[in-house]
């Protein structure tokens, strides 16, 4: 992918770029969070829009020569309300984190009593850890999983919504989020929606794992369920690294205004126009394929690691993800982790439910099919992958 400009500008970093090509090329990606956009993403992340200052919204501008701007942006903004089917769409956060915090900025005041995920269950940094900006400016109250005996598979390390509506009824939290980071079964947004209408609460779904599973209809979808829906627009999606916030109408100024002028300046156009490619490729019965097998992978994978003696939380996954658990081996997260990365297997050490163990060094592994699936492996190869995973954790 490289261009030939780049190696006579600057030979140093095109040789780091052309390594870390090959370090994909000859090894296995399995972190959840990553993927591979195609070659058209990539064209228009690096295009000549990585030029363009475009503070303001189509038609609402703070410079000139905006004519083919506002039209990029405006188709990305139509094309992202298609394909989730929502009434409002702002393109322009630069991170899923960022889109976040417009949200809690738009809505809530410091201080403010939330609802989310505990992010050892499953949730996200930015869903109140005490290490975040989210967990220093808001009041957050968390929710985790069921913890049964052993012996209950498939039931186990759950979403307990009698836990759920518990916490809405005694907290009154002025917004609620569900979605998570690592998570490994589907997030029932009908359930979560009753429980906010309950509470008086708004509903942020957080989707930025999922969201190239929904806008496949390999998920449910969170509207007309949920208020707000929060996601990256890399990871399952296969777009470029960015941000999205999707909504009801009603509140399009609102959040408009915490996003610019409230965190952000000019936006990303060149990242904005990639979406707008990838928002194209994620309405193909391509891509509607892709995710199909991005599900039969990962769980072909969970089987496979299951067949082989390994623990995994909640016994198996219904999206693209799977979280090992270490606890009854002799390895912790963090030399899975590297030993894995010796033998060009990539993934990442992961906290669990009721981890004993210091995130540092955690009980789990997360593992994610998206990766793979893009480059074309199906259910034989994630089965030998399997193998070689339980071969070397368990030696």
């Amino acid at each position: 992918m490289l261009k030939s400009n780049l190696s006579k500008t600057d030979l140093q970093i095109a040789k780091l770029i052309k390594q870390e090509e090959a370090r994909h090329k000859n090894g296995l990606n399995l972190i959840a969070s990553e993927n591979y956009p195609s070659e058209a993403v990539l064209e228009a992340t690096g295009s000549i829009l990585s030029s363009k200052y475009a503070e303001g919204y189509p038609k609402k501008r703070y410079y000139s020569g905006m004519k083919h701007i506002d039209r990029i942006e405006q188709i990305a903004i139509d094309r992202a309300k298609k394909i989730f089917k929502a009434e409002y769409a702002n393109v322009q956060p630069h991170s899923g984190s960022q889109a976040n915090q417009a949200v809690y900025m738009a809505f809530l005041k410091p201080g403010d009593r939330i609802l989310a995920m505990d992010l050892g269950s499953g949730g996200h940094l930015t869903h109140g850890a005490k290490v975040n900006f989210s967990g220093q400016s808001y009041k957050f109250y968390h929710y985790g999983v069921n913890n049964l005996p052993a012996g209950k598979a498939g039931k186990t390390n759950l979403i307990d919504f009698k836990e759920v509506e518990k916490l809405a009824k005694k907290v009154k939290p002025k917004m609620i989020i569900c979605g998570a980071s690592a998570y490994p079964r589907k997030i029932d947004f009908r359930k979560f929606s009753q429980i906010a209408k309950k509470a008086n609460a708004i509903l942020l779904a957080d989707i930025a794992h999922i969201a190239g599973l929904i806008a496949a209809g390999q998920h449910m979808r969170p509207f007309p369920y949920c208020d707000i829906v929060t996601t990256t627009t890399h990871k399952t999606l296969r777009g470029p690294r960015g941000g999205l916030i999707l909504a009801k109408k009603k509140y399009e100024q609102a959040i408009n205004k915490a996003v610019f002028p409230g965190l952000q300046g000019g936006p990303f156009m060149h990242a904005i126009a990639a979406k707008a490619v990838c928002f194209k490729e994620a309405q193909t019965a391509q891509f509607k394929k892709y995710a199909k097998q991005v599900i039969l992978n990962a769980k072909a994978l969970a089987e496979e690691l299951k067949k082989q003696g390994l623990d995994l939380i909640t016994d198996g996954t219904d999206n693209h993800l799977i979280l090992i658990d270490l606890t009854n081996l002799k390895i912790k997260g963090q030399q899975a982790q590297n030993l894995l990365e010796k033998n060009r297997i990539y993934t990442n050490k992961n906290v669990i439910p009721y981890d004993k163990q210091p995130p540092a060094n955690p009980s789990g592994l997360r593992l994610g099919a998206a990766a793979l699936t893009s480059r074309g492996f199906k259910e034989k190869e994630m089965k030998e992958i399997g193998r070689l995973i339980a071969k070397k954790l368990t030696k």
